[in-house]
Formats: structure tokens, C-alpha cells, sequence
């Protein structure tokens, strides 16, 4: 086993009648290291069946500070995380546990070495309540409680809140998921095909030293699990050749993974099986247990609106604890990296995720008067300033700084609409008299993904900034090199060069007044940044920045599905995620609207039929209006 960065020795023991499998001495990197902190080392239990209330029992194992091969007397505050990932993958547990905290990481129920069946996030508000009060009930706990995990983790985070658990004191939830229907699983009704990926290689397994032991246990029927592999290396077929009905595909063979995922793709509207899904954070704010959260994302990660625009904000209103924003250049997990798919910010973006939950835990469950419930409550990596120059790696230096703000949105941001104008023109100006801009969009024909704010994309997608041109090395672009701007079905709308740099903050919204001529439709939007041509780049680069999709049947909301009326025109938003970007002097700001992301969102059929249910397909003459009455434009949060 390697436990992260740190080495360690193994050391069989055997201590009040339990096996410890290693003892772990902490090698501490110097920056951390000082004079008068103490280093333990660590012994680990192995696969403790934790019993829950319904008798289903979870492989947990608990890393305890240790000396000369025994854990330490005495009580100990707890850092738990619950992962679908496999807990022997946890890279975290040794560092805290050499701190003087038990580190507990556990399998959520159905997944590795846990009991009962795998039911995404429903389980695991009662299922961590049910963990947190054994951890309460053990000889080396002091009761205290605080939470790590990333992605999904983070999930298991807020639905421990939710379930009030009296234990629970502190939580660090990285790229949390939450609030699924509104954006992540749903969003503003289309589909996130990386969660096609993620089912079809049962969690990311696929590939990966894990994967047999997924199939295994995935499978009805442990004999199936080499049909389930091979399933995971056709995701690009199976995207390809939507819908995806039940019973129908080797996925059948494993159930619980294909009732999730095929009642998750037909379900668009917003009701009980979104808002009681397990993490809803918006839905039952109420419930939410009042405690400190730090909460970390990124603006190339793919759960930022709810992280920031949903979460932080709302709980910070709601709640008289401590709540903290980090928004970072990162991708998703990828806070320890200083670059996003093809953009590079400089060392300064990395940072050491166990360093800063140290000072959390330190803070909340020690009481330890070490400021940072004195700093400010949001912390942010403005992108942009950089020479564009192209690194050693081959990515363009995009640069940026951090910068703290006692906010989010920033109070002082100015909303500027920039609106859609004749001839493609991008302006501040309001829209003359012109008539609609209009595209036919084939649904055989998608626009393809090219970066975003993406995870779980596997053999589908890119993650992160990008330059919006086709490639060979990405499948969706079907052998087309040219840029997606020269495509009929990408509407582009373009600025003059700037005069001077420009800062985008917040909040990004679209605005478009749109008709079809089908009964429903996609309309997405895409905000880039142009940079002109340079010795490094002689094109230039169209680096995406945000991006976002609408599905015209739930153009009011989340709510109910509402078909169109052929040629009546209708008020759209889009909202993008969130960023913070810097467009320099001399670069145009450019917004593409069109009808497809593929794969990062399922395409439309434009024929009305149920969702993940169409027999048809058909070409849809889609409209977007830019005059007085209809001025479409996009909300720029520009801060002075």
C-alpha cells in the first residue's frame, strides 16, 4: 500500500485484540514542519464492519496515531470520509493521523467492500448519521467530527449535514455534488453525458487496477462482471447511439447501475427525485446542520454553480457558522495542479488541500487559535494578465493571482449587458432594427465538445480550457480541423480588440430570444476568449471560458416541461458557471450560440417526444433575435 506521498514502514500488530496491517512513520515536507509540532506514527485497521441500522454492514478503515507499533491513549477528534472510490485508494488518512487525528475512510453502501446495494447518494444521509455515531461510541474519539472528500465524497459531506448528526463539527467539501437536478446531473434540463461515462465504467473503474473488483461487485451475478469491463470501453458507442432503455444493453447485468441511469436520463423534471435525492442542499436548507464549511471548487470543475453560486451563498445567509469560499483555476480534484486542460496559471495556483484542511480541523475541533476564522470569507484566483506565451509543456500561459474578497458575488461588480448585434458584432451598444440570425441544427451532426467544465469524461471529453478548434486526437470531431467557429450551426458574436483589460467576476447569464421550428430544441452558449495571433500561436487562440445549454421545454425553470410553439418567440437564460478572468487589451470577448455540446450534454432530437425515449430525429431551423424588442445579450460581471 502507498498512502499518498508519505513512506512508511509495516509493522504487523495486534492491539486490544484487533490486527493494525502497517504502522506509518510521517515523513513531513519541509514547508510544513516546525520546531514544536509533534509527529505520530500510525497504525491502520483494516476492513472494521461498521453495522448500520438496517444490518448492512460498510467496510471502514480507521488510521490512529500510534507509537512504537501502538495506537496512542487517550481521545482523538476524527476526520471521516465516505467515497465511492475505494478506500484504499485514500491518500489523506496517514497525513492527519501523524497530526494526532483517527482518519476514518469507509465504502459507501454497495460499492467495494461494503454490504448492501448501491443506490446513488439516497442512502447516505442515514447511512453517515449511522457511521458518525459509532465513530461517537469508540474509545478514541472525543466525539468531534469533520469531513473530507472531493466529488462525489463531498456529496456524502452534505448529506451527512443533512442528516443532523450530532457529532459532526467541521467539513471541507472539494467540488461537491449537490443539488443534481438544477446542475451536474441535470442542467437547465439536458442531460451531463459524463454521468453516462461514470455509470459505464461503474465509477471510473473501468481501466483502472479497480476495475475487476467494481465489476464484481456491480454485478448481479459475479460470472457477468468481463461483460461489464467490456461495456466500459464502449461509452463513445453507447453515447453515440442514444437513447439508452433498460434492459437492453450488457448494463442490465448490472441493475442498480442501470435503474439509476436510465431513470436519471428520462427524468427532466424538477421534483422529488432531484430535491430528496440525498445532497440537495437548496432544497432543505432547513435541515442543513449549522457548522463551519469550507468550500473549494474551481471554475473549469463541474460543480461550481452549485459551489459557489448555491451553496456558499445560501449558507452563508442561512447559517450563523463559519462559511469559507476558495475558487480556484482548477479542474475537477485538481486543486494541487497549476494548469486546466490547456491553459497554465504559474505555481501559485497549486495548493496543498491537506495543509488547508489542517488549519480548518485545527480551528473547529481542536479550538485552536490559529486565525483562520479571522481571515477573509472568500478567496479567489483571478485568471488572465499572463504573455500568452506557449510553456515547456505546450500549453498557453493564460497566468492570474489570488485575491481575498469578503463576498460572493463581489458588491462592487457592474452588470453590463453586451448585446447580440447584425453581422455577429458582440456590443455594450443596445441592438438596431435586424432581422433574426437563423441555423439549421442537425441532431445526426452535434457540435462537438471541446473542453469545459467536465469530469468523469474518461474516453468521451477534454476537461478544462481548450482551443475551440477540432483536432484528430478528439473523436467527436469526426476528422473535421477547423475551428468551431466556422461551423453554419455556431452562431459567433465577437467585440472590437479591446482598448484596455477588462475583469469578468461572477455570475455569468445569457439572455436570448429565440423560436424553432421544432417543438423543443437545445440552445446552448459558450463564452470565449480570443486572443490575437503571436509568435507562439500564428492562428491566435479561442480559449473557452464558460460555458452552458438550455432545453427550451423547461425554458421557465426546472419545473414542468412546456413544448414550443412552431415560430412564437420565447425569452431564454442560460447561466454559464461562474469565473474570474481578465481579458487582456487586444483580445475580443466572443460568445457562440448554437443547439449542441456533444458529449457534454445529450442532443436534442428536436422532435418533443419523452426524454431518453425518442424513435425520431429531425432538423430544426432555429432563430435567435437581436433587435430592440428582443435584445439578446449576455451579462457581463465586470468588476471596475
Amino acid at each position: 500500500m502507498i498512502f499518498g506521498p508519505l513512506p512508511f514502514r509495516h509493522r504487523p500488530a495486534r492491539v486490544g485484540g484487533l490486527v493494525f496491517s502497517a504502522v506509518l512513520t510521517a515523513a513531513v515536507p519541509a514547508p510544513l514542519r516546525s520546531e514544536t509540532e509533534t509527529r505520530y506514527d500510525t497504525v491502520v485497521s483494516k476492513n472494521v464492519m461498521v453495522a448500520l441500522r438496517d444490518g448492512v454492514r460498510l467496510a471502514t478503515d480507521v488510521y490512529r496515531p500510534a507509537r512504537a507499533g501502538a495506537p496512542l491513549e487517550g481521545r482523538f477528534p476524527a476526520i471521516l470520509e465516505r467515497t465511492p472510490y475505494n478506500k484504499d485508494g485514500a491518500g489523506w488518512p496517514a497525513y492527519f493521523a501523524s497530526r494526532g487525528y483517527v482518519a476514518v475512510v469507509q465504502d459507501v453502501r454497495g460499492r467495494y467492500g461494503s454490504e448492501g446495494r448501491w443506490r446513488p447518494h439516497r442512502d447516505d444521509g442515514a447511512d453517515g448519521y449511522d457511521t458518525a455515531k459509532w465513530i461517537g461510541v469508540q474509545a478514541w474519539s472525543d466525539g468531534a467530527i469533520g469531513t473530507v472528500g472531493t466529488s462525489y465524497a463531498g456529496g456524502t459531506q452534505h448529506a451527512l449535514a443533512l442528516s443532523g448528526a450530532p457529532q459532526l463539527k467541521a467539513m471541507v467539501p472539494v467540488d461537491a455534488m449537490s443539488n443534481t437536478g438544477r446542475y451536474g446531473v441535470r442542467h437547465n434540463g439536458a442531460f451531463e453525458l459524463r454521468w453516462l461515462n461514470w455509470v459505464l465504467t461503474l465509477g471510473n473503474a473501468v481501466g483502472t487496477p479497480n476495475a475487476q473488483a467494481a465489476a464484481e461487485r456491480a454485478a448481479a451475478d459475479r460470472a457477468t462482471a468481463p461483460a461489464l469491463l467490456d461495456l466500459g470501453t464502449r461509452v463513445r458507442e453507447y453515447a453515440r447511439a442514444l437513447p439508452l432503455r433498460a434492459g437492453l444493453t450488457p448494463l442490465r447485468l448490472a441493475p442498480d447501475y442501470e435503474a439509476w441511469l436510465v431513470e436519471a436520463m428520462g427524468h427532466g423534471d424538477y421534483d422529488a427525485f432531484w430535491k430528496d435525492h440525498g445532497t440537495s442542499v437548496v432544497d432543505h436548507l432547513a435541515e442543513y446542520k449549522d457548522v463551519p464549511v469550507y468550500h473549494v471548487s474551481g471554475w473549469y470543475d463541474s460543480w461550481g454553480t452549485q459551489v459557489a453560486n448555491l451553496n456558499y451563498a445560501l449558507l452563508r445567509k442561512a447559517k450563523s457558522s463559519a462559511q469559507r469560499l476558495m475558487l480556484g483555476p482548477w479542474t475537477h480534484g485538481g486543486q494541487g495542479s497549476s494548469h486546466a486542460g490547456e491553459a497554465e496559471f504559474g505555481p501559485e495556483a497549486a495548493i496543498d488541500m491537506n495543509a488547508l484542511r489542517l488549519r480548518w480541523f485545527d480551528r473547529w475541533l481542536r479550538h485552536a487559535d490559529n486565525g483562520v476564522d479571522r481571515e477573509p470569507p472568500v478567496r479567489i484566483f483571478v485568471m488572465g494578465a499572463g504573455d500568452a506565451r506557449k510553456t515547456a509543456e505546450g500549453r498557453i500561459f493564460v497566468g492570474g493571482r489570488w485575491r481575498d474578497e469578503q463576498e460572493w458575488p463581489l458588491a462592487r461588480t457592474v452588470y453590463m449587458p453586451y448585446h447580440l448585434q447584425a453581422g455577429g458584432r458582440l456590443s455594450p451598444q443596445p441592438p438596431a432594427e435586424s432581422p433574426p440570425t437563423s441555423y439549421l441544427f442537425d441532431p445526426r451532426r452535434p457540435v462537438p465538445t471541446i473542453g469545459g467544465n467536465v469530469s468523469s469524461e474518461g474516453a468521451l471529453m477534454f476537461r478544462g480550457a481548450a482551443d475551440q478548434r477540432c483536432r484528430p486526437d478528439f473523436w467527436a470531431c469526426d476528422g473535421d480541423a477547423r475551428p468551431l467557429s466556422t461551423r453554419n450551426d455556431v452562431l459567433v458574436f465577437r467585440t472590437e480588440p479591446l482598448e484596455r483589460d477588462l475583469e469578468v467576476t461572477g455570475r455569468l447569464v445569457v439572455k436570448l430570444w429565440a423560436s424553432s421550428s421544432a417543438p423543443d430544441t437545445d440552445f446552448t452558449a459558450k463564452l470565449v476568449d480570443v486572443y490575437p495571433p503571436s509568435a507562439d500561436y500564428p492562428a491566435g487562440i479561442d480559449l473557452n471560458v464558460a460555458d452552458s445549454i438550455v432545453r427550451a421545454r423547461y425554458r421557465g425553470g426546472p419545473g414542468r416541461a412546456e413544448l414550443m410553439k412552431t415560430g412564437e418567440v420565447y425569452e431564454l437564460t442560460i447561466e454559464m458557471y461562474p469565473t474570474s478572468l481578465v481579458f487582456r487589451r487586444g483580445h475580443r470577448i466572443r460568445l457562440d450560440v448554437s443547439s449542441s455540446n456533444f458529449p457534454r450534454f445529450d442532443v436534442n432530437p428536436n422532435t418533443g417526444e419523452p426524454l431518453n425515449d425518442n424513435r425520431r430525429w429531425a432538423i430544426a431551423e432555429n432563430s435567435i433575435y437581436h433587435d430592440p424588442r428582443h435584445p439578446s445579450h449576455i451579462l457581463l460581471p465586470v468588476v471596475p
